[in-house]
C-alpha cells in the first residue's frame, strides 16, 4: 500500500497530510509543498519497468587521489591518513568519559580556524553544556556553528542549507527518523539515521562525523552493518587512571587501518604527543626484575613501553593469571611453551602482567619481551640494563625475526638503548642505530644465556 503524501510549509516547517494554499500555524500563503523523501531508497518511489543504463569504466583509468585537508591536529591526520577526505562518512566509538566530543570538539574548532565550515550537532548535551567546554579548552573564538537536535529530519534540512565542509553529529544513538517507528537507540533507528547520514554525505559532498556508544565489551553498539556503511571506523581507548589515550584505526578506506595517534589528557583538553615512546617510558627507573622494554610497531610508528610481569605463590588450587594490555589467550601460549620446551613451571604461581602507561598491545613481536618479563620475574634477576627485546615465539620455541627491525633499533637507539636482543635472522641489520645487537635462535637458549635455566 503506497504512503500518503506529506506536505511542510516552507515558512514554519509545520506539517500537515494535505494541501492547502494557506498555512494554519503561520498564516503564510502559498508556502504548502509536498515533502520530499530523505533518500531515493528501495519503496520510496514507485516501481518503474527499466532503469538507466551506468557509466562503466576499467581498472586501468588514472582517477585523482582525494583531496584532503589537514585538521591542524597532527596525530588525528595521521590516523586518518594525511587528513579528512570530502564526502567522507567516519565513526568514532569509545568507552564513557574518554573524550570523545573533547577531541572532536577541539578538531572541529582547528578546523573552523583553517576556513572551513563546520556545524556541530549535539543529541546527548545542551548547546550551554558544549559552550562550556569550549570555554574550558579555550577555543570559544572558534567560528564552529553548534546546534542541539534530535530531528535528524531537521538536522538534514539544516545542513542542505547551511552546506558546511564538516558536519559532527554527537552521537548516532540519540538521532531519530520520524518515518521509523522505534525508540531512539534502537537498531533499526540507528541503522535508518546511519543510512541517511551517510547517503546525504556523498550526495551532498560534506564529511560527516558520526560518534557512536560502546557496549561493555568495547565493541561499537547498535548493528554490525553501521561499521559497513562509513568509509572509516575509529577507536579512542584508554585507561581511567592514565592520562594517556590512543585513537585507533579499525577500517580506512583511504590510508591504513592499523595507524594510532597518542594523546595525553590534561585539564587544557587533549594533547599530542610527538614521541610516545619517551612518554611510556618516562616513568620507568633502574632496571627491576620482572621488567622488559619492548620495541614495537604501531601501524607505521615504532613505539617502545614496558612489560612489568609479578609471579607470586597461589593460596589456591587454581592459580590466577591476570592481563592487563595484552591478549590472555597468548599469554597462556607462552606460559605452556616455558613449561614444555624450557623447563620453567609456572604451576602453582599466580602470573600477573601489565604494560605499563595504559597502552594496549597487538603486535605479535612482544612475546619475547613478555617471555622475559616473566622469566625474569620468576628467576628474580633483572634483564640487563640498557636493552630492549622483539621477537615472534613460536610453538617449537624457536624465535621467527619480525618486520621493520631497522625502524624499532632506530628507535631504541634514538631513547639511549644500547642492546637488542631479537631473533637471529640471515641478514642482521642493526648498525645504522649503533646498538649491540645479541640475536637469539630460540627461547631455550634465551632462557640458559640470560637466566641459566634449562
Amino acid at each position: 500500500m503506497a504512503k500518503s503524501p506529506l506536505f511542510r510549509c516552507a515558512a514554519c516547517g509545520a506539517e500537515s497530510s494535505k494541501w492547502a494554499g494557506r498555512c494554519e500555524d503561520c498564516g503564510a500563503w502559498n508556502t504548502i509543498e509536498e515533502a520530499e523523501p530523505l533518500s531515493e531508497g528501495p519503496g520510496r518511489r514507485a516501481a518503474v519497468s527499466r532503469g538507466k543504463g551506468l557509466a562503466l569504466t576499467d581498472l586501468a583509468a588514472q582517477e585523482a587521489a582525494p583531496e584532503r585537508r589537514l585538521s591542524g591536529v597532527g596525530e588525528l591526520d595521521r590516523v586518518l591518513g594525511g587528513g579528512l577526505v570530502p564526502a567522507s562518512a567516519l565513526l568514532l566509538g569509545g568507552d564513557p568519559g574518554i573524550g570523545k566530543s573533547t577531541l572532536l570538539l577541539q578538531a572541529a574548532a582547528r578546523f573552523a580556524r583553517q576556513g572551513a565550515g563546520v556545524i556541530y550537532v549535539t543529541g546527548e548535551e545542551s548547546a550551554g553544556q558544549v559552550q562550556m567546554r569550549a570555554d574550558r579548552l579555550g577555543l570559544r573564538d572558534s567560528p564552529v556553528r553548534l546546534a542541539a537536535a534530535t530531528n535528524l529530519r531537521d538536522i538534514l534540512t539544516t545542513l542542505e542549507a547551511e552546506a558546511p565542509d564538516l558536519a559532527v553529529i554527537d552521537s548516532i544513538q540519540t538521532m531519530w527518523l520520524d518515518s521509523v517507528e522505534a525508540a531512539p537507540g534502537s537498531v533499526s533507528q540507528v541503522r535508518a539515521a546511519a543510512h541517511e547520514l551517510v547517503g546525504f554525505a556523498k550526495r551532498r559532498g560534506i564529511a560527516v562525523v558520526l560518534v557512536g556508544h560502546v557496549t561493555k565489551e568495547g565493541a561499537l553498539a547498535g548493528p554490525r552493518v553501521v561499521e559497513h556503511m562509513v568509509d572509516t571506523v575509529l577507536y579512542f581507548e584508554g585507561e581511567r587512571g592514565h592520562q594517556f589515550r590512543l585513537l585507533r584505526a579499525h577500517k580506512n578506506r583511504f590510508g591504513p587501518a592499523d595507524e594510532i595517534g597518542v594523546f595525553e589528557m590534561t585539564g587544557r583538553g587533549l594533547v599530542e604527543v610527538k614521541n610516545p615512546s619517551a612518554l611510556f617510558l618516562s616513568e620507568r627507573g633502574a632496571a627491576v626484575a620482572g621488567s622488559s622494554v619492548f620495541a614495537g610497531i604501531e601501524g607505521s610508528r615504532p613505539i617502545l613501553c614496558e612489560f612489568q610481569a609479578l609471579v607470586a605463590s597461589s593460596a589456591t588450587a587454581q592459580p590466577r593469571r591476570s592481563v592487563l594490555g595484552w591478549d590472555g589467550g597468548r599469554l597462556a601460549m607462552i606460559l605452556a611453551v616455558l613449561d614444555s620446551r624450557c623447563g620453567v613451571s609456572f604451576a602453582g604461581l599466580d602470573v600477573y602482567l601489565n604494560v605499563a602507561g595504559g597502552l594496549r598491545i597487538s603486535d605479535p613481536a612482544a612475546d619475547l619481551a613478555v617471555a622475559a618479563a616473566l622469566l625474569s620475574a620468576r628467576e628474580d634477576k633483572p634483564l640487563p640494563e640498557g636493552a630492549v627485546l622483539f621477537g615472534e615465539l613460536a610453538l617449537s620455541g624457536s624465535l621467527r625475526p619480525v618486520s621493520q627491525t631497522e625502524n624499532r633499533l632506530k628507535e631504541a637507539g634514538k631513547l639511549g638503548f644500547s642492546e637488542a636482543i631479537l631473533p637471529k635472522a640471515r641478514k642482521m641489520r642493526g648498525g645504522e642505530s649503533g646498538m649491540r645487537l645479541r640475536p637469539m635462535a630460540d627461547l631455550p637458549a634465551f632462557a640458559s644465556d640470560l637466566f641459566g635455566t634449562g
